[in-house]
């Protein structure tokens, strides 16, 4: 591997389009999977939800090592989960009406305190359009984060640690997306109330608890080597995304089939693993994944790893923002 010391710039368009367009030239009975969805996600919802609000109230008397404990060995697994079915409802994946969908993620976001669901929709669809156009694409770092972050174990360590504020203020530089719509103050109000609500009936302590859960869920903690595993440069540094085919993939809903996912986004996650069984030649050949916990260590000591270790790309292809506003436009790619 090669040590980055600036983001990898490319001049060709985003890998996923024209792969889709191939596997379903060569295996056309995938499209069948295309629109279809699972409204089974929803009980998985109500269960972590469930589960969550259940430890927040058995946490809330305990010692501050016990509400860590809790939040780091078990409430991250949930919280994890429950970010997942955010990303299903973000592609109207759950159920047929979107409205529908919204209002699962708003219900899914409650036990994780900061009101996110919608706002994520927002800038996560155009992930998926302008995949490496830094103004437009959030998940790509800032400059100035992987400047900061450089590649020593104890930047990234602190990166990993506070991940949803780097992430929270990346959305600042995509001037030209929406922000604020009727869905996202919607969601600001509902998770608001919840809050209270756990606060006045648990606790500030059971509500702290909740937070630590989604801090771990996505950062300081094997589950967050899966930011490093979507598009890092891990094993090739020519391959922009990676898939994760490992036993996380059960409680996080297949969520590391990321290849499969970025080239089909209209299929939902129960019907991923057919898609790679369906068309192995374009699969087995890529490089992936098998185990969070050895990525997680490689990433924080591997100082050929750094934010560094992106694709990036000024060409925007042929999608444009107003496009983007139609509520099919994740089947456009595979007309």
């Amino acid at each position: 591997m090669t040590q980055f010391t600036n983001f990898v710039q490319s001049t060709a368009s985003e890998p996923h389009r024209i792969r889709t367009r191939q596997i379903l030239k060569s295996h056309p009975d995938i499209k069948r999977m295309i629109g279809q969805k699972n409204p089974r996600t929803f009980w998985v919802i109500l269960g972590c939800v469930t589960l969550m609000t259940g430890l927040a109230w058995l946490v809330r008397d305990q010692s501050w090592w016990v509400v860590i404990a809790a939040a780091w060995f078990i409430g991250a697994f949930p919280a994890h989960t429950l970010f997942v079915c955010i990303h299903e409802a973000a592609h109207n994946l759950i159920f047929r009406k979107p409205t529908a969908n919204a209002w699962a993620a708003i219900f899914a976001n409650l036990p994780t305190v900061l009101p996110t669901a919608l706002s994520f929709k927002n800038f996560h669809i155009k992930h998926h359009a302008f995949q490496g156009v830094h103004e437009l694409d959030a998940d790509l770092p800032d400059w100035y984060e992987a400047k900061l972050i450089n590649n020593y174990a104890i930047g990234k360590a602190l990166w990993l640690l506070f991940f949803p504020i780097f992430q929270a203020i990346r959305t600042i530089r995509c001037r030209e997306l929406a922000v604020i719509d009727k869905w996202v103050a919607t969601n600001i109000v509902v998770q608001l109330a919840f809050d209270a609500l756990i606060v006045v009936f648990f606790g500030w302590q059971a509500l702290a608890f909740m937070l630590l859960c989604l801090f771990f869920s996505v950062g300081l903690h094997p589950l967050g080597a899966r930011w490093i595993q979507e598009h890092y440069l891990t094993l090739d540094p020519e391959q922009e995304t990676y898939s994760y085919y490992g036993v996380l993939n059960t409680p996080n809903l297949n969520v590391g089939f990321h290849n499969e996912h970025h080239d089909f986004p209209s299929i939902p996650w129960n019907r991923l693993p057919e898609i790679r069984k369906s068309a192995p030649e374009y699969y087995d050949t890529l490089k992936y994944h098998t185990s969070y916990v050895r990525l997680f260590f490689r990433f924080l000591f591997d100082q050929e790893i750094s934010l560094y270790s992106r694709i990036v790309r000024k060409e925007r292809g042929k999608v444009t923002l107003a496009d983007q506003s139609k509520p099919d436009i994740e089947m456009a790619h595979v007309q």
